[in-house]
C-alpha cells in the first residue's frame, strides 16, 4: 500500500465510519450519475486521489475527467463526471470533494507566487509546516502548482535553525558538529537572522544559507556577501504583496510557508443527476455519461 492510499483510508474511515446512515435509503442496485463542477477559478489539483476516493468506496464506480491536474479551470467548469452505484457515489463525495479543495486551493495558490516571479528565476518552495499525515499530498500539490519541493523531512537534508545553535553553543559549533555525523552527499543549510551568521556559515563552507526574515536590505548585502559560494534562500513572512520585491534582492530561493499552512480551499460541488433505473434497467439502455 502506498502513501496514498493510506491516507485515502484513514479519511474515508473517519467519514463513513460504521456505516453511511443517510444512504442506506438508497437500494445497492440503484445506479447513479454526478458531475463536479467548480464554483471558482483556480488550478485543478488531486483528481487521481478523488478517483481513488470513489474506487475505493465502490470499484464499479466509474470516472471521466474532463481536465487534468495542473489546468486552469473557471467558474462553472466541468471537472468529472462520475457514474456507478449512486449510494457509493454519495458516500465518497465528501471526502473526495476534501481532498479536491484542499489540493486545488494549495496548487492555484502556489501559482499565483510562482508567476509573480517568473521572470527573475527565483524557486518557489514549500517547507514542513504541513498538514500531519497530509504532507506526501501537499508537497505534490505544490509541484502541480509550479513550485518546488523544499526537504521532505528532518531525514533527507540538514538544517541548523537557531534553536540547534543556541543547544551546542553556538552556529559554527553546530556546523562542525553534524560535518563529523553526515555522509558526504547530505546537503547542510543554516538558518542566519544576521549578517555576522551568514559570513560566519560561509566560511564553514555549507551549501544552502536561509535569510531569515531579513529586511530588503539586509538580504541585498547578504547576497552580495556570500557571491555565491553558496545557495541563497529567502524565508519569513513572505506573501504575494512582497515576493516579488523579496526575489529582486538576488537570492536563488524563496520558501512560503503559507503554501501549505495558511491555503484557502477552492470550491467545487457534486451534482446528482434525477433519477435514473435500477442497475438491470441502466445496463439495458447503455447510458454513458
Amino acid at each position: 500500500m502506498n502513501l496514498y492510499e493510506e491516507i485515502i483510508d484513514r479519511a474515508l474511515k473517519e467519514d463513513i465510519g460504521t456505516g453511511d446512515l443517510s444512504s442506506q435509503i438508497i437500494p445497492e442496485d440503484y445506479l447513479g450519475m454526478a458531475r463536479i463542477y467548480a464554483k471558482e477559478h483556480g488550478v485543478v489539483c488531486g483528481l487521481q486521489i478523488a478517483e481513488a476516493v470513489f474506487k475505493r468506496v465502490d470499484p464499479d464506480i466509474t470516472i471521466e475527467f474532463k481536465i487534468k491536474d495542473g489546468d486552469l479551470f473557471k467558474a462553472g467548469d466541468l471537472i468529472m463526471s462520475i457514474q456507478g452505484p449512486l449510494g457509493s457515489i454519495l458516500q465518497a463525495e465528501r471526502t473526495a470533494l476534501n481532498f479536491l479543495q484542499h489540493l486545488s486551493g494549495i496548487s492555484s495558490y502556489t501559482r499565483l507566487l510562482v508567476d509573480k516571479v517568473s521572470d527573475l528565476g527565483v524557486k518557489v518552495v514549500d517547507t514542513r509546516k504541513t498538514i500531519p499525515g497530509m504532507r506526501v499530498l501537499q508537497k505534490y500539490a505544490i509541484r502541480v502548482g509550479g513550485g518546488q519541493n523544499h526537504r521532505l523531512g528532518l531525514y533527507d537534508a540538514v538544517m541548523l535553525k537557531d534553536n540547534h545553535h543556541a543547544a551546542v553553543g553556538g552556529l559554527e559549533e553546530a556546523i562542525s558538529r553534524v560535518k563529523a555525523k553526515i555522509g558526504h552527499m547530505v546537503k547542510i543549510e543554516v538558518e542566519c537572522e544576521t549578517l555576522e551568521q551568514v559570513e560566519q556559515s560561509v566560511n564553514s563552507g555549507v551549501d544552502v544559507i536561509m535569510l531569515d526574515n531579513m529586511n530588503i536590505e539586509e538580504m541585498k548585502t547578504a547576497v552580495r556577501s556570500i557571491a555565491g559560494r553558496a545557495i541563497t534562500e529567502a524565508s519569513g513572512g513572505i506573501t504575494e504583496e512582497n515576493i516579488r520585491e523579496i526575489a529582486e534582492t538576488g537570492v536563488d530561493v524563496v520558501s512560503v510557508g503559507k503554501l501549505t499552512n495558511y491555503v484557502k480551499a477552492l470550491d467545487f460541488s457534486l451534482v446528482v443527476d434525477e433519477s435514473k433505473p435500477s442497475m438491470k434497467k441502466y445496463a439495458q439502455q447503455g447510458e454513458k455519461v
